[in-house]
């Protein structure tokens, strides 16, 4: 992991490409003329965007041919414990249905778990929502999970990592949250505890997220498989964002208990303690 050493290129890089575009895709979907020509102008930039760290990863992997061979090697399934594909099941459809399930008794709709169909969002662009749902999660994971986590990782503790990834991905998202129809501005719209909800979600999300990448020895289709099943559940459902702030604490009182169990995992800095 040494060899992870271009961290402030890597999420520098990563930051202003998609600030830049989709800080633009933003002012255009606030346009009163939704030309065809604009559609297919916010689409371009929105997923140029979204692609920008993956690339600006794979750049740094084969500029070196020691960071590319370990990065070939996480795409192998030596090392990853099956029972974490339950477990991340459990963890993503499991957290949000248990969720709806107090929200009812205190009072919400049942119609919550009737699987939807509708996305809580529009993508605003010509692709589906649903694409975005699923295309994100691995695009993303691609770039964090194979070059971003762990050239933080070398020079923090995995604690720490998880807070300062948790602080920059909160920030990459900024821009979304002015995208007339994106999901971060739907957050926004429907009102300040909801946005308050998803900056929360994030840091304990990612400590979820990262226990489970180093336990299955830093296999990168498992933060991709976490993520994906996480947006997928929180969309399939009718679900109140009331549940979903829950599904935080929810989040919130697992990740506490793993930072106490693998508190060595968690608080050394020494890559060892992994």
């Amino acid at each position: 992991m040494q060899k992870y050493n271009r961290p402030v290129f890597f999420f520098g890089i990563s930051l202003v490409i998609p600030w830049i575009l989709w800080f633009f895709v933003a002012y255009l979907s606030h346009s009163s003329e939704k030309t065809q020509m604009i559609l297919w102008v916010e689409t371009i930039l929105g997923l140029v965007g979204l692609v920008a760290p993956f690339g600006v990863a794979m750049y740094l992997f084969f500029k070196d041919s020691e960071l590319l061979e370990d990065f070939k090697k996480r795409f192998s399934f030596d090392g990853i414990h099956f029972s974490s594909i339950f477990i991340i099941l459990a963890l993503t459809f499991g957290s949000i249905i248990l969720a709806q399930g107090i929200s009812v008794l205190l009072g919400y709709s049942t119609y919550q778990f009737v699987i939807s169909g509708d996305p809580s969002f529009s993508s605003g662009m010509l692709v589906s929502a649903w694409f975005l749902i699923m295309f994100a999660p691995v695009v993303e994971e691609l770039a964090w999970h194979s070059y971003g986590t762990d050239a933080l990782r070398q020079r923090f503790s995995l604690f720490t990592t998880s807070m300062i990834f948790a602080v920059y991905w909160v920030l990459w998202h900024l821009p979304l949250g002015f995208v007339k129809g994106y999901y971060q501005n739907q957050v926004v719209v429907e009102g300040a505890v909801y946005g308050l909800n998803f900056i929360l979600s994030v840091p304990v999300f990612m400590i979820i997220m990262n226990w489970l990448y180093y336990k299955n020895n830093r296999n990168i289709f498992v933060p991709v498989a976490f993520h994906l099943c996480a947006n997928v559940a929180n969309e399939m459902f009718a679900t109140h964002p009331d549940s979903k702030v829950i599904q935080t604490g929810i989040f919130a009182i697992l990740a506490g208990y793993i930072l106490w169990i693998e508190r060595k995992m968690f608080f050394e800095k020494n890559l060892s303690a992994k």
